[in-house]
């Protein structure tokens, strides 16, 4: 097939770069320079109304509110049962140690689970993978519910955690599908607030739902994982778009604010373009997203192995993982033991200050404000956006929190004055 021609746009601005290529057999096509406010908007846009991209406000919110519901579940499930731990004690048999187990199998689930769900997602498409996994968790669920020993309860926890894990890497995929790089700070600041609230919710409803009984905190949950599923048959549709295979086929398109006055066209309008995508696919498609050059099914593992080629960036990430789950971690099962003199519903309110730092941080500290900083950054950077621009620098704060919260545990302060020490420590 001879390579697609673009006409030369009037009037465009000089950023356009009007020699892009374009190779439609391959389905690549170079960015061309449309921006926003001076900066480059990524990804490309086009004027296919199947582009999610394109989709209204109202159906891309919505959306993200069904990944964040899942990643609020990611967090919800390892938590909601630590009121309970004494009860599981006694049930299962078992020491408080092993009690503490009970919150780290369901991590190392949702740990390796984007290892095995992160390049299906890009072969299948995420809706199918979400519904799969939400499937998986909900099962697990009823037998995290119905366990009777201490093994089928590890197993059951194990597989809440891989069924529920594709809405870490899974989740944002969705969030970078439908929305341009220059609003995911407010967008992502919204998904991580979701992790941040079902970890800190979790023990606070679980410690009232115990006043029924532990295995109804595990009936909840699996009500809760019934309700996603629903929504996300009902109104989730796939997202995963193939962009460089229809930008080699028709118009590009202008994003709402792009400092343009018209772009190239192409051949082909998206009417005449066969290929199905986005909300024309099956409700439960088992085939490869069509139009799309796909990865391995082990290639997010093989991606993970080579990581290690590059120590720095390794150890920035192990070191910052296991300080945050650590310190986390350590705080939220240690909840019952430094207040053992509270009744679970008591100790579940106890997680009320690390809930109102987290919000104070996410509302605060990322978002909006996130989004301006990056632009100003930018704007000085050449009009190039940087990762670490998002960076903020908490150490301090939270280092300072936990040793006023230790010391109030070790003379006896008052409780107000460890909920103090929470805030500052998220």
């Amino acid at each position: 097939m001879a390579m697609a021609e673009r006409e030369k746009p009037k009037g465009a601005s000089a950023q356009f770069d009007e020699k892009a290529a374009i190779d439609p057999e391959l389905g690549q096509a170079e960015d061309i320079g449309i921006s926003k406010d001076g900066l480059k908007v990524h990804p490309q846009p086009t004027a296919d109304p199947l582009d999610p991209l394109n989709w209204s406000s109202l159906k891309k919110n919505s959306i993200l509110a069904i990944v964040m519901y899942k990643y609020f579940m990611f967090t919800y499930i390892t938590t909601t049962t630590v009121p309970s731990f004494s009860e599981l004690q006694e049930i299962l048999g078992i020491s408080y140690a092993q009690v503490n187990w009970t919150v780290a199998v369901p991590a190392l689930g949702l740990a390796v689970g984007p290892l095995f769900w992160s390049s299906l997602a890009d072969i299948y498409g995420r809706r199918i993978i979400f519904l799969i996994g939400t499937l998986i968790a909900f099962v697990a669920t009823i037998g995290a519910g119905a366990a009777k020993d201490y093994g089928g309860y590890m197993a059951a926890r194990f597989f809440q955690g891989f069924g529920v894990s594709p809405g870490a890497t899974v989740g944002m995929a969705v969030v970078t599908d439908l929305f341009f790089e220059y609003e995911r700070g407010q967008k992502l600041g919204l998904w991580v607030l979701a992790i941040d609230t079902g970890l800190l919710v979790g023990p606070i409803i679980g410690g009232f739902i115990d006043l029924v009984s532990p295995e109804w905190i595990q009936w909840l949950t699996a009500i809760l994982f019934a309700v996603l599923f629903i929504l996300e048959f009902a109104f989730m549709p796939e997202t995963l778009y193939p962009r460089k295979y229809m930008l080699a086929r028709m118009a590009i398109g202008v994003p709402g604010g792009a400092d343009i006055e018209k772009a190239g066209k192409l051949q082909d309008d998206p009417a005449k373009v066969e290929l199905k995508r986005t909300t024309q696919l099956f409700l439960l498609n088992f085939r490869p997203v069509p139009g799309m050059r796909h990865p391995k099914p082990w290639d997010s593992v093989v991606r993970f192995v080579l990581t290690f080629k590059y120590p720095v960036v390794v150890i920035a990430v192990m070191t910052y993982c296991f300080a945050w789950y650590w310190w986390m971690l350590s705080i939220i099962t240690m909840i019952p033991a430094a207040y053992v003199q509270y009744s679970p519903q008591i100790q579940g309110l106890l997680f009320l200050g690390l809930l109102l730092g987290t919000l104070f941080s996410e509302i605060v500290m990322s978002g909006r404000l996130s989004d301006h900083i990056v632009s100003r950054l930018a704007k000085q950077n050449n009009g190039v956006r940087l990762p670490e621009m998002r960076w903020v620098f908490r150490p301090l704060r939270t280092l300072v929190g936990l040793i006023i919260w230790g010391i109030s545990i070790d003379k006896a302060y008052h409780w107000m004055v460890g909920q103090v020490a929470f805030f500052l420590s998220i």
